[in-house]
């Protein structure tokens, strides 16, 4: 037999080998991998020694002609993966392309690595060249995959606000996201994503810092499949627990909030026409609950659905200056199942199970919609006089108002004829259609018992006026490049019917009925680290503000993005 420089060829296609495997460990079957051999199994280690030689003679050509594709591999592993998503897991507010599709998944995917072609098993199974060749087909097999995320940390002081300092503290808070995005073929795409944050909070993704170093919450944020038909161009069809496939601010919808059902959004072709550059339509049909009827003559399962319409058109007004203009219509059925959740949260002693009514969290704000709450309150009897057991629990609770939110939004873009530097320019405009049209349907509280007796409550009155929201903000500046910044200011003012509290920007002094100033600036330090500023100078609005000072939160943030 030939001798052969084994130093040379078989640690160096067999490093190579593990060098690769190594991240990809779940996608090597067990049969690929040479075991250790057994205590005792001295000749059959030889044997299979001696076979492994034979072959390795009769692959000599073939390993040297590997050792390329093997050394790029492994440059391709020391480098690492290029993630094309990461700048759409930053912290920008609004700054929104109006051009892109806001339906976009979390993350944009790699371009496919060309695939190599599929050889038939050989006499060669086992041997090492075929192992770098199944393992490199499995590397290639990644390609329509992307991955992204962020990790922020966050230092945020609260204070002045009430007099009785109830609102000030010194915050630290960590926030994780981590995103796949998948190529399903050339219709098919589908996506999932992992988000830290209370569970029950549905408008944050920050968790707090502090609570006795225990583990933090990480759990399903996204996932969804969409399908783009071939036979149907323009058309997109998205399932699952997604993004918004329309467009909007914090005014109404917090940034953090991902709906959940179905949504439908069809771009028109527009071919020679010199002002309107996009035309849309997004249909979205979205269940928030499921509850048992409470009722005595039935229990069925109640849907709670909302219902939504949007029109989106984009207008080239001049060659540097772009108008964007949205107007849509959302219509949440049954929303009373949101103010039972809310009051179960909060109530010191709620009955359980639940019975089909999770609690919803208000994130430590009071809620400010109109809601009139029942409660049961256990009492013994003894020798005719009655005692209370200090057991109470929420029977019912219902919103003053139902909620159909029309919302319109215009957003003038700006060429300043410096790409660092461009200017936006957004207002929001949303008023509650169905302010108040709930009061009548409010159920009266169910006769005392001997055990039993009933509260009702309401916390504020509704009054159907009370029903608008305003939203104005200006940017300038980029997230970009490194060195880039970016500046903004907000003016928000919403009344109190205008929106449901719990689902708009959970940042604010409070959900509804408040008036908040915003100012914030970024800086990009590297390309993936973003440094951050922001103030928010809010306050309630009407008799609830009067004489009570401002409350400033302060946002300090230092952003990892991959």
């Amino acid at each position: 037999m030939p001798h052969l420089n084994l130093k040379r060829h078989i640690p160096v296609s067999l490093v190579a080998v593990g060098i690769l495997s190594m991240p990809f460990a779940p996608l090597v079957r067990a049969e690929d991998i040479a075991q250790p051999p057994a205590p005792g199994s001295g000749s059959a280690a030889a044997s299979e020694n001696s076979q492994l030689r034979s072959e390795l003679e009769q692959l000599k050509q073939v390993v040297l002609q590997q050792q390329a594709r093997i050394n790029a591999l492994e440059h391709q592993q020391a480098a690492g993966p290029s993630f094309s998503g990461a700048s759409e897991m930053t912290d920008l507010r609004s700054s929104v392309d109006p051009l892109v599709d806001p339906q976009a998944p979390v993350a944009t995917p790699r371009q496919s690595a060309p695939q190599t072609p599929i050889v038939q098993a050989d006499q060669n199974a086992g041997s090492s060249d075929t192992r770098i060749r199944n393992l490199e087909r499995r590397i290639q097999g990644l390609g329509p995959i992307s991955i992204s995320g962020d990790v922020r940390l966050r230092e945020e002081p609260f204070f002045n606000g009430p007099p009785d300092g109830s609102m000030d503290r010194a915050r630290a808070s960590v926030r994780a996201r981590l995103n796949f995005l998948a190529d399903l073929g050339e219709q098919f795409q589908t996506g999932v994503s992992f988000a830290s944050g209370d569970v029950n909070n549905p408008i944050s993704t920050s968790q707090t810092l502090g609570v006795f170093y225990t583990r933090k919450a990480f759990a399903l944020d996204q996932a969804f499949v969409t399908y783009k038909p071939n036979e149907f161009k323009g058309l997109t069809l998205t399932g699952g627990k997604f993004r918004y496939p329309w467009y909007n601010t914090e005014l109404t919808w917090d940034k953090d909030l991902n709906p959940e059902g179905a949504a439908e959004t069809y771009v028109f072709p527009l071919e020679n026409i010199p002002v309107l550059k996009r035309i849309a339509v997004v249909g979205i049909q979205s269940p928030f609950a499921e509850n048992a009827y409470n009722s005595t003559t039935t229990k069925n399962i109640v849907q709670s659905m909302m219902y939504g319409a949007q029109l989106q058109t984009t207008w080239q007004l001049a060659s540097w200056l772009r108008l964007s203009a949205y107007t849509g219509y959302f219509d949440l059925q049954n929303a009373d199942t949101i103010a039972l959740a809310i009051a179960r949260a909060s109530s010191k002693n709620p009955t359980t199970p639940w019975s089909g009514a999770l609690p919803l969290s208000s994130g430590g704000s009071t809620d400010q919609n109109s809601i009139t709450t029942t409660t049961s309150a256990n009492i013994v009897t003894i020798n005719g006089k009655a005692y209370p057991t200090g057991v109470s629990t929420v029977t019912n609770a219902q919103f003053g108002s139902k909620f159909g939110l029309f919302d319109t939004i215009a957003r003038f873009d700006v060429d300043t004829g410096n790409a660092k530097y461009p200017v936006s320019i957004l207002g929001d405009y949303v008023q509650n259609t169905r302010a108040c049209a709930n009061v009548e349907n409010i159920q009266h509280p169910p006769a005392n018992t001997g055990s039993l007796v009933y509260t009702q409550t309401t916390n504020f009155a509704c009054k159907a006026n009370q029903r608008r929201g305003y939203w104005l903000e200006g940017r300038v500046g980029r997230l970009i490049e490194k060195h880039d910044w970016q500046m903004g200011y907000t003016r928000i003012f919403i009344e109190r019917e205008a929106v449901l509290s719990n689902f708009d920007y959970s940042e604010m002094y409070q959900g509804t009925n408040v008036s908040e100033h915003r100012f914030d600036a970024f800086y990009m330090f590297q390309r993936n680290i973003q440094l951050g500023f922001t103030a928010l100078i809010g306050k309630p609005l009407g008799l609830q503000g009067v004489g009570q000072p401002w409350l400033e939160r302060l946002q300090f943030d230092a952003i990892y993005i991959f």
